[in-house]
Parts: C-alpha cells; structure tokens; sequence
C-alpha cells in the first residue's frame, strides 16, 4: 500500500487541478450565454441572404462564379476551411473538428482534387503544423471572441482565392468545416460547401446546412427578379457579403460551441476530480488505520512477551 505521504500529496494535487477545473466552468457559465445571444442573432441575417442565394440557383439561368464556375472541371485546387480553438480545456470540440477535416481531406484527395487548407484557431494550425501539412492560411487568438473584423480578413482570404483563375492558383470550390451549437448539450460538426452554392432538396430531418429554405422548396410559382443595374453587378456586390455574412455566422456558432464544450468538460472534469479525492482520501484513510492497527499489534505483542518472562 502507497504510504501516506504519497496519498496527501496526490489529494493536495487533485483539489488544486479541480479549483482551476472549477474556475474554467464558471468563466465558461458566463460567457455562454451571451456567445449564445450573439451566434443566434446573426443567423437571421446569414439565413436570409442563404435563401436568396438559393432562390436565385433555383429559379434563374444567370452565369456567376456564385454558381458555378467556368473552369471547375479543369482546376482540381479545392479551399478548406476548418475553424478550430485557440485554447484547450473543451473535451473533444477540436479533435472532433480535426477529425472532420482529415477525413474531407482524404476524401477529396480521392476524388483526384488538390485541397489548400486554411485553418482558424491556435489549437488547429499546431496539430497540422505537426504533421508537416501544408496550410494556406492562419488566423489565431480570436476563436472565443470572432469580430467582424476576422470575419472580413478570412472573408476576403477565401474569395481571392476562388476568384483568381486556375492559372494563377485558383481554387474551384469552398468548403467550411465548423461546430453548429444546437443547444447546451448537443454541438455538432458540420461540413459546409459555400462556393459554388449548391442547391439541395430540403427535408425536415435534413441535417445539410445548404438545404433550400421552405421559401423555395415550397413555392410552385418561379419568383421574377429584376436586376438593377446588371445581374452581373448585383452579384458581384451580393458575393462578398454572402462569403461574409456566412464565416461569420459559422465563427459565432464554432465560438458558443467551443464555450458549451468548455463548460461541459470542466464541469465533467471537477466532477472527476472530486470523485478521485474522495477515492484517495478514504484510501488515505484505511493506509492511517491499518498503520494504527499494526502500532496496536507491535504494542500488544511487546506486553504479552513481556508478561511472559515475569
């Protein structure tokens, strides 16, 4: 049995680990709420100019790189995105993430196409980093908190980079790989083709994020669109702000994701932590007894030899 020195030391260490355990939850209890707030007060914006977008796939015959691209079937460059955390200490939200994108990774590696990775957050970039994999472009130190601003850098990033031509090293498609925060419990990993945007039957058990709206799955009648001044210009101008408007959406949702999963694994991880001190201490507890027990034995059994020689 472990002597008791080595019991105290290890209780000692395990309360310590389970006050920061402790702490790392109530930050966490305090920011998700407002990450929440924040991630659900954009979707309405995001799922707007989505829906327009798929109006427009639906139900017009207009030639855009929105669309799809001239070049598509020659140039086997494809971008993915995969939004991961700066900091630790959230289970398995960013071995999750890494999982999904390795395997789109070797997915597309399959398919014969040339992935470029870009890769947000500290967590993420240190893990392909790694393992010598080749990446695009970083961006670090703002995955719990995403601005507007980080949005429009990563925006603008990403569409450079689908705009240019094949002959420039241009890229065809755009894919986003983020957590959904569903709600405090449920977080899940989503796979996201942005560019070109794809048109999809939508159905209520449908887990696709690029699912027409009911908008336009459900409306018998083409809905007419008048362009001023050109189609051409308008979608030149609705482009960026959709490529925007959705990583920014998809950082917000990865950010309330990351907070949850935080809270929810420091909270797991204090429980543990308590359990294991209260396991120690009772085996603390019966290493002092039996030291107690064997004191009592040696003393008894000095008496009766004692006695014995009187």
């Amino acid at each position: 049995m472990a002597s008791q020195l080595a019991f105290k030391s290890r209780i000692e260490s395990t309360q310590s680990l389970a006050k920061i355990f402790n702490a790392q939850e109530m930050i966490a209890s305090s920011h998700i709420a407002k990450a929440r707030n924040v991630a659900l007060a954009a979707k309405p914006y995001s799922d707007a100019i989505d829906d327009a977008m798929m109006s427009l796939v639906a139900h017009t015959k207009i030639s855009h790189p929105i669309f799809e691209k001239k070049e598509k079937e020659n140039n086997p460059r494809v971008a993915v995105m995969a939004i991961t955390a700066d900091r630790g200490m959230a289970g398995a939200y960013t071995s999750s993430i890494i999982r999904e994108t390795e395997g789109l990774l070797s997915r597309l590696d399959g398919e014969g196409k040339i992935p470029e990775l870009y890769v947000f957050g500290r967590r993420g970039v240190s893990y392909f980093k790694y393992r010598n994999r080749d990446i695009e472009g970083t961006w670090e130190g703002n995955s719990d908190h995403p601005g507007v601003e980080i949005a429009e850098q990563i925006s603008q990033t990403l569409l450079d980079a689908y705009m240019k031509p094949a002959s420039k090293g241009g890229v065809s498609e755009l894919y986003i790989v983020f957590t959904e925060f569903v709600n405090m419990v449920v977080q899940k990993v989503r796979i996201l083709r942005m560019l070109p945007v794809q048109l999809v039957d939508h159905s209520e058990d449908s887990d696709d994020v690029n699912s027409v709206g009911p908008a336009v799955a459900d409306s018998g009648v083409p809905p007419l669109y008048t362009f001023e001044p050109s189609a051409e210009e308008v979608l030149d101008a609705i482009l960026p702000r959709y490529v925007q408007s959705r990583i920014h959406e998809c950082l917000l949702t990865a950010a309330a994701s990351e907070t949850a999963s935080r809270q929810n694994a420091m909270h797991t991880a204090t429980d543990n932590a308590n359990d294991l001190i209260d396991q120690l201490t009772r085996k603390l507890n019966a290493s002092r007894q039996a030291s107690i027990t064997q004191e009592l034995t040696e003393i008894i059994g000095s008496a009766d030899a004692l006695n014995k020689e009187e």
